[in-house]
């Protein structure tokens, strides 16, 4: 005879082990497949979103306000000195960046839906990288930053545009906290959502862990049980009778 195969001191039994299923679980590890593949996507995602920033540039070079200078015979000057035309310069670009950063992460997230950190980072790093590769493109597009040479090209007491400047350095950022924002919201709205674990089945008995089914099968010979009945009292009137006298 064999003993039962029950677990002591209600503990859950072992699962069998299957030597065969062992490789199967196996997913390449850090260095498998799978993470080579988010590497190189990652790479691309972070170029493209790069090679956009020279967009951002010309888009900076059209929409922000350039600084109108006059000069004399000996020096340049500010035309308005109470003008607001750099601190507009800066937020236009970086409304601008922090609106590509939106743009290009929305369109990554379209095509690929799904999230992971070779992503983020890939974001991250491309947007930086737009936003500089905007900021010197917007700069190259805008007028000479040679002020003395244009000032002499145009001659004294006309009106010239100053060099397009970036004078707030962290508007850089801009692009990169936009495509973090929106990559959270988009996960967090249409990203796939995580798998709900399975009770192991030696816990769907345990009393934390009961559903409906358990709780309904509890209650079900409680309600099957019928009350017992008491038994009227017989009326006083037949136990008041004397039985008939004998003849």
């Amino acid at each position: 005879m064999t003993a039962p195969l029950t677990p002591r001191d209600n503990q859950p039994p072992e699962e069998p082990r299957h030597p065969e299923a062992a490789p199967a679980a196996d997913h390449g590890g850090l260095g498998g497949p799978e993470l080579a593949r988010e590497l190189r996507e990652g790479a691309l995602i972070a170029l493209l979103v790069a090679v956009t920033g020279a967009l951002l540039g010309l888009l900076w070079n059209w929409l922000a306000p350039h600084v109108p200078l006059v000069a004399d015979t000996r020096n340049v000057y500010l035309k308005n000195t109470e003008g607001e035309e750099s601190i507009g310069a800066d937020g236009t670009f970086l409304l601008l960046a922090f609106a590509f950063g939106v743009l290009t992460t929305a369109v990554v997230f379209l095509f690929r839906r799904r999230g992971g950190i070779p992503l983020v980072v890939a974001l991250v790093v491309g947007g930086l990288l737009g936003a500089t590769l905007g900021w010197m493109t917007g700069m190259w597009l805008g007028p000479t930053p040679d002020v003395v040479a244009h000032a002499k090209q145009v001659g004294p007491g006309v009106v010239f545009d100053g060099p397009l400047r970036l004078q707030a350095k962290g508007a850089l950022l801009a692009w990169p906290m936009g495509a973090m924002l929106t990559q959270l919201v988009l996960s967090a709205l249409f990203g796939p959502r995580d798998p709900v674990p399975e009770v192991p089945y030696w816990l769907q008995g345990q009393h934390g862990e009961q559903g409906p089914e358990g709780q309904q099968a509890q209650q079900t010979p409680q309600a099957q049980e019928t009350p017992q009945q008491e038994v009227p009292d017989r009326p006083r009137e037949h136990h008041d009778r004397k039985p008939p006298a004998e003849g």
